[in-house]
């Protein structure tokens, strides 16, 4: 097996030539790399309408929050001397803000706003106010007792860090501006030199610096913190930690033994996250064994239909494989938002279509469900089933889904494409422009499609000069049938690996029409998920349906059979335009189901993904 390479140590280099864009040349154990979302530019009807009521309702409403409602900035004012009072809060609650401002920043970067800029201005002079000398930043600490920093594995304070390193990051790359980076440099650096090697030891209770570190290493190319974040990682499962719940805390076994997910799942997802980001730079296969056996595992017996995971409230993750109950289903909207971290990640270590199959259905559903129509309310936990109780709220104590939704939303961009040495690859399917570089050759690249309603879609390629390359269109693992032309000529494309390779050179003009139909599927759960043995559930495309009370009147008797008629209809008065799918029976019964994403926007009422079925 591959080990580790030797890291060696290099100077920091100068701010001015950070970047967080990373060349295929630069990382050959990679088979793609995306482009960055601040590259494309979203033109769709689903997708783009959502970013912009983000952009004038989302960020606003997570700035009250953080500002009035809560004290998670006065927190920072205080501790900088700047205002007078004492820490309110949760310990974690930096993390929050920090998560904020970095979706305030990659908002900024498609929608330019000086007012929300001045705004994080004023923020980070506030952070920076409230940083140590020694680079600490925790106001948790620093407003009840300085001396009590690093004495408990479990209080965020890497996991804080973590997130203020992404932040800091989105924000220069966003605004050129080095305060933020600054800071967050000067707290790495301070947590590199309190802990590793013949320094103290540490576990952190709660992953996320793993990969942050790892984007640090990549902006300023400074290999002390990759060396960090992989000697974190394998201080897991070495008896270090200081909990008796090892299995909560990923902390059973070395990370590189891995087999079986356990614990709590956003605490996993970030922590395969990071193994994914270290791996493609130091080729470190044993990551990479550990890290299939673990998605085998997750896809295959612990999520649900909506690409949620983690099904128990008790430790916010998992237990047995296949028990995965509806009503009682955890499904934590920041863990779906982690789905698409990791499978983005193992597209890019794999090249394989399976991997953004799992990430559009985390993506369409699982995530998309965490966020109110109107922008402003959001779910934390995400079930398949309701009484009718279960309802977004403007925020939560615990607001890591809010923040989370907040820097997701406008970095969906980042999902669409990715490119290799002679390949562009089409991952997603969403109306959307960019311009990349193939063999150092600029193509232009436009994508039309009403997708996820309509499966057509239409890709005009514009190279600035002809030449010869693969693109590889995902065929989506819903698809049963296409059809595919190139300038309205059939094209017979090898499939491999989840793509359909379209090689061939290409000139100014050239178009690929892509149609997948998308028939209304009734689809049935793994038999030794007992939740939901006699039920069945209805999918269209990418998306999972779901039947709530408000659509029919007869929903506590609701069954559905072979001998059904499904119609599928676009209604664009309903739920911000949808196509809603009616279940006709031969005695006339008649049910109504729409996305599952967009249950909970009206009256209040019953809801449910899995339908009691009748042969």
């Amino acid at each position: 097996m591959k080990k580790i390479k030797q890291l060696v140590f290099l100077p920091i280099f100068a701010l001015g030539i950070f970047s967080c864009n990373t060349s295929q040349t630069e990382i050959p154990f990679q088979k793609n790399e995306p482009v960055d979302f601040s590259k494309v530019k979203i033109k769709d009807s689903f997708w783009l309408p959502k970013i912009n009521k983000h952009a004038k309702t989302t960020l606003p409403a997570c700035i009250r929050q953080c500002e009035i409602e809560t004290q998670r900035i006065k927190n920072f004012a205080i501790a900088g001397g700047l205002e007078t009072g004492e820490f309110k809060g949760l310990v974690y609650d930096d993390s929050d803000l920090y998560k904020m401002i970095e979706g305030c920043a990659y908002s900024l970067m498609n929608h330019p706003n000086n007012g929300l800029e001045e705004k994080l201005d004023e923020i980070i002079a506030k952070i920076a106010s409230a940083q140590q000398k020694d680079g600490y930043l925790m106001t948790y600490f620093i407003l009840n007792d300085l001396n009590q920093r690093w004495t408990n594995m479990d209080k965020h304070e890497m996991y804080c860090c973590g997130h203020l390193i992404e932040a800091a990051i989105a924000y220069y790359n966003a605004t050129g501006k080095k305060t933020l980076l600054d800071i967050a440099i000067k707290y790495a650096d301070h947590i590199d030199k309190t802990f590793g090697e013949q320094k103290k030891k540490w576990v952190p209770g709660h992953q996320e610096i793993e990969l942050a570190l790892v984007k640090l290493y990549r902006a300023t190319k400074d290999q002390r913190y990759l060396h960090l974040s992989h000697w974190l990682l394998e201080q897991r499962g070495q008896n270090l930690g200081d909990w008796e719940n090892k299995d909560y805390y990923q902390d059973l076994k070395p990370v590189a033994q891995l087999s079986k997910i356990n614990g709590h799942a956003v605490r996993a997802m970030y922590m395969f996250t990071g193994m994914a980001d270290l791996a493609s730079i130091t080729e470190d296969t044993t990551y990479i064994q550990a890290l299939d056996r673990l998605w085998d595992d997750v896809v295959n017996t612990k999520m649900y239909i909506t690409g949620g995971i983690g099904s128990s409230c008790k430790n916010e993750g998992f237990t047995e494989d296949y028990d995965l109950p509806n009503a009682e289903a955890y499904c934590e909207t920041c863990a779906s938002v982690g789905m698409v971290f990791w499978n983005q990640r193992m597209n890019m270590l794999k090249g394989d279509g399976k991997y953004i199959d799992i990430l559009e259905k985390a993506m369409y559903n699982g995530a998309l469900a965490g966020i109110s129509l109107s922008a402003d309310h959001f779910f934390y936990v995400n079930p398949l089933e309701s009484d009718g109780s279960h309802h977004r709220k403007a925020w939560y104590g615990t607001a890591c889904c809010p923040s989370q939704i907040s820097r997701f939303l406008p970095s969906v961009g980042n999902y669409i494409y990715a490119t290799s040495s002679n390949a562009l690859w089409i991952n997603l399917y969403i109306g959307s422009t960019t311009t990349v570089n193939i063999n150092n050759i600029p193509v232009d690249i436009s994508q039309t499609t009403d997708y996820p309603w309509k499966g057509k879609v239409t890709l005009h390629v514009n190279p600035s000069q002809n030449q010869t390359f693969t693109i590889k269109l995902r065929l989506p693992g819903w698809c049963d049938k296409y059809t595919l032309a190139v300038n309205g000529k059939e094209y017979r494309a090898k499939q491999e690996r989840g793509y359909l390779l379209i090689e061939r050179s290409w000139n100014a003009n050239d178009s690929i029409t892509f149609d997948m139909p998308m028939p209304i599927k009734v689809m049935s759960a793994d038999p030794r998920v007992k939740a939901n043995i006699g039920k069945r559930c209805l999918q269209r495309g990418p998306l999972v349906y779901c039947m709530e009370e408000v659509d029919n009147p007869l929903y506590n008797k609701a069954t559905i059979s072979p001998s059904m008629d499904y119609k599928a209809t676009f209604t664009p008065q309903l739920l911000n335009g949808i196509i809603s799918i009616t279940a006709t029976a031969a005695d006339s019964a008649s049910y109504q189901f729409i996305p599952y994403y967009a249950w909970d926007n009206r009256s209040p009422g019953k809801m449910k993904v899995w339908i009691d079925y009748v042969e």
